[in-house]
């Protein structure tokens, strides 16, 4: 599968956090071209503030005892926040790949603005970090739609 496909299982699971009253950020983990892990953001339903849905993958993935995540891909529907891209350090993977930058939302979804390529930079295992702009109006109109139904 290519990175393109992947990117929309994450934002299949994105639609699935929204549904169950979460954020509308998805992920998905895939080691050697399997998805091993997925996970939504609904930490406000788990009174868990660090359950994102990159964060909840790699709980995922330790479930089945993948706690080494070198040449595993995080997708995610959204640009990992600093917990996320740090998390990702910490459970070694290699790459990342995500479809809506933060730029294109709210600096309150990432608690400010800052550049992920200098946390990444100053990282002792860099990540590869890859913006798939070609899918980031796909990832963002979840996040619209869900700012929507904000409102009502």
């Amino acid at each position: 599968m290519s990175d393109q496909e992947f990117i929309l299982q994450a934002i299949e699971q994105a639609k699935e956090s929204v549904k169950q009253g979460g954020f509308p950020a998805g992920t998905i983990i895939v080691k050697n071209g399997e998805v091993i892990a997925r996970g939504i953001s609904i930490g406000n339903i788990l009174h868990d503030p660090t359950s994102h849905g990159e964060v909840s993958a790699i709980r995922e993935a330790s479930k089945i005892n993948v706690s080494d995540l070198s040449g595993a891909t995080i997708y995610s529907s959204m640009e990992p926040c600093m917990m996320c891209l740090a998390a990702s350090m910490w459970a070694g993977v290699s790459r990342i790949v995500f479809a809506c930058g933060k730029e294109k939302v709210s600096p309150e979804y990432y608690g400010g603005k800052y550049k992920t390529e200098d946390l990444n930079e100053a990282f002792l295992k860099k990540i590869e970090v890859m913006h798939l702009s070609e899918l980031e109006n796909d990832s963002f109109q979840v996040v619209s739609d869900w700012e929507k139904s904000l409102s009502k």
